[in-house]
Formats: structure tokens, C-alpha cells, sequence
């Protein structure tokens, strides 16, 4: 089927739609906590009858102080009149082909992720606080690369349902690294030298709304918090979670834990790699529901609770490292050991029997475990190191 016929499958006239451009990037001007200039644009903006006004001395109509307004005026300022109505005329026609496509098993339709500023239903129940953190940075180095912007969202969780509640209170701000940023993070990020010159996160205002908070979350908690840690001390003290790692995406039938891919899953895209657009979104998708019917939130704020180890293999035979690499565990060449993370002591178990049984052929061994509960994990901080037979 070609376009056009397509389009008249939906009802829509060949032609009548014009072709969306692709959006680029959004590159702010200034800081986002400086006001900008907000220039209308479309339909009422364009109109020519809005800047061609008669002159003072134009004649005037008979009996009357008021000018004459040329023929092209006129038209223009019934144009201008008419334009909201066209303009809601095209929304509604771009709405109406959405609802079509969405109903046609072969179209997915994704709409704009719009952030939420209150999202309701706050009356005296049970709540926690939740932080929804980003950074962005020069580099992947927390000990010698800088946060350049942090944005947060703090909010209230129902306890009983796992969903948000109240006004969302938002903090964002860029930081001058005191170093030119690295052309490629300028180009993931948009965020350029210019942008971030003199700026300073206010460490005030960060430590007071980090107080408040419950629990704090990341999407790569083991990048974020190592970076704000080191700035803000007030984060060491906090319980973490970490969406990425806390969440078995795979399990409740994502293909990709990548939270562009876990929006585009629930029918929205944004504009991603700046901090604040990223917190609305990774808060919308924890609070949309899982399989068992909890939310993203729940199921993070239980697991907060527990102790994850870092169980690593210590002589591991040689001929073992295929059947390791398989099942996830990651090479550390420093400690030139085999590595894993397990986040409950039901799954530590299951993994040392699995290690006897098919690593260590049931021969004698031991290995190595740190205990890293909420607030020791995803920082660079040790946790507490035990040995463990099998």
C-alpha cells in the first residue's frame, strides 16, 4: 500500500498533511534557572497584517479619530483572528490521525513525554520521598572529570500504590567545570563552555532538599553517585537505588534497559541527554506498572531494603572463564578476578551452588563477598568484606 493509498485507508486526503521535520537537539542560550524571551511563532506571529499598521497621518475614516486600515491590514487582522481556530483545526486533525494509527496493528504511535509539575491525590496517606536524580559530566571519571549540570525531582510515593503523588519539586543547574568540555560530551549533551561559564550548583539548596529524601534514584546509579558524592557530601548519608541494575527490564519483557527504549515501550519519546528531561522520564516510567501489577517505585523502594553482594571467584580455573562470562560476570584485571553482583541472600546462595557445581567441580574453595547495602552501594565506598566457603 503507498502513501496515499494509506492515507485514505485513515480517512485523510492525500497531500493535506505536510511531512514533520525531524527535531534537533535543543541548545539553550543561558542557564535554565535565567528567564528567556518567549517569541510567539506560528499562524498569529507570521500574520503581515500585525506589523502593517497605518502611519499617524494616515487619513481617517469620516466622523471618526481612528485611522483607515488598508485592504491588506484588514485581511491581515482577520488572518491573525482566524488563526487559533486553524491552529487547533491542525492539532485536532493530527490528534485524530494518531488515534487512527494507534488503532492499526501495524503503527505504534509515540507522543511527546509532557512532565508532570503535580501529579494529584495527595490525602494524608502513607508516603516516602523519593529523589529522581541525573548529572551530566566532562567524562565517565568521577575522580577527575565534573558534573557541568544536576537536575532533581523530588516528590512523594504513595506507599499502598507505588504512585506519586503531590507537586514535584525541581532543582536544576549548571556548573562551570573549571575545564573546557570534551567536544563529544558537547555533542551528546548540547551543553557547551558558554553555557555553563560562572555558573555554580548551589550546594544550599541541593543539601536541604536531599535531606528530606527517603530514597534517591538514579538510572546508573554507579555513575551518578560517585560523581555527586564527591560534590555533596549530604548524598553518602542517603539510601540509593539504581533503575538500571534494581529492575529486571529484561525479565518484564523489555528488550533494552535504556531509558530512551523503556519510554519509546510506554508510547513516548523526548529529547534525551539533559538532566532534568531525563528525571521526568525515568519518574514516568517508575511509575507506570510492572507485571505483577507494582510500580517501577515499589519495586525499588522494597528492594532498598536488602543487601547486594559483590561476589568475586577468587581461583576460578582458567578453563572456567567461558561458562563465567556466560552467565554475566565481568572481568576485573586489576584484581585479576571474576566478578558478579547479586542483589538478595536467596540469590547469593543459588549463585554459590551454581559456582560449586559447575566452576569448582565441587573441589574445596573459597570466595570473596563484600556486603553492600543502600548506603554503601553505587559509590565508590568498600562495603564490608567476608570470606565464604563453597
Amino acid at each position: 500500500m503507498n502513501k496515499s493509498d494509506q492515507m485514505s485507508f485513515f480517512g485523510f486526503e492525500p497531500g493535506g498533511v505536510d511531512k514533520p521535520k525531524k527535531p534537533g537537539r535543543p541548545r539553550l542560550a543561558q542557564a535554565p534557572s535565567r528567564p528567556r524571551a518567549v517569541v510567539p511563532t506560528g499562524p498569529v506571529a507570521d500574520a503581515p497584517a500585525l506589523l502593517d499598521l497605518p502611519p499617524a497621518d494616515a487619513p481617517t475614516v469620516a466622523g471618526h479619530d481612528t485611522p483607515a486600515l488598508s485592504p491588506a491590514s484588514v485581511q491581515g487582522v482577520q488572518a491573525a483572528l482566524q488563526a487559533p481556530t486553524q491552529a487547533l483545526s491542525v492539532m485536532s486533525d493530527h490528534e485524530a490521525m494518531a488515534q487512527a494509527l494507534a488503532q492499526h496493528p501495524d503503527f505504534r504511535v509515540l507522543r511527546r513525554l509532557v512532565p508532570c509539575a503535580d501529579y494529584g491525590g495527595l490525602h494524608g496517606q502513607a508516603t516516602q520521598r523519593v529523589i529522581v536524580l541525573d548529572t551530566e559530566t566532562t567524562g565517565l571519571d568521577s575522580k577527575g572529570e565534573k558534573i557541568i549540570e544536576l537536575a532533581m525531582l523530588s516528590v512523594l510515593m504513595d506507599v499502598a500504590t507505588g504512585l506519586p503523588v503531590g507537586p514535584v519539586t525541581v532543582y536544576e543547574s549548571f556548573e562551570d567545570p573549571g575545564k573546557p568540555i570534551p567536544p563529544a560530551i558537547q555533542d551528546i549533551t548540547g551543553i557547551d563552555d558558554t553555557m555553563v561559564k560562572g555558573w555554580r550548583i548551589d550546594d544550599a539548596a541541593v543539601g536541604a532538599m536531599v535531606e528530606q529524601a527517603d530514597l534517591i534514584v538514579a538510572h546508573n546509579a554507579g555513575f551518578d553517585r560517585p560523581f555527586v558524592e564527591a560534590r555533596f557530601p549530604v548524598f553518602a548519608r542517603k539510601a540509593w537505588a539504581c533503575s538500571f541494575l534494581g529492575i529486571d527490564w529484561k525479565k518484564e519483557g523489555s528488550g533494552s534497559a535504556k531509558l530512551e527504549f523503556l519510554a519509546a515501550e510506554r508510547g513516548w519519546f523526548y529529547d534525551a541527554h539533559r538532566a532534568q528531561v531525563d528525571c521526568h522520564a525515568l519518574l514516568q516510567v517508575l511509575a507506570s506498572p510492572l507485571g505483577d501489577g507494582l510500580t517501577g517505585l515499589s519495586r525499588l523502594l522494597a528492594g532498598a531494603g536488602q543487601t547486594r553482594y559483590k561476589l568475586r571467584a577468587t581461583g576460578a580455573p582458567f578453563e572456567a572463564k567461558d561458562k563465567l562470562k556466560a552467565r554475566g560476570y565481568r572481568w576485573d584485571g586489576e584484581g585479576r578476578v571474576w566478578w558478579c553482583s547479586v542483589g538478595s541472600d536467596a540469590l547469593l546462595d543459588a549463585e554459590c551452588d551454581w559456582l560449586r557445581d559447575e566452576v569448582y567441580g565441587r573441589r574445596s574453595a573459597r570466595v570473596m563477598l563484600e556486603a553492600l547495602d543502600s548506603l554503601v552501594q553505587f559509590s565508590s565506598r568498600p562495603g564490608l568484606q567476608t570470606e565464604r566457603p563453597l
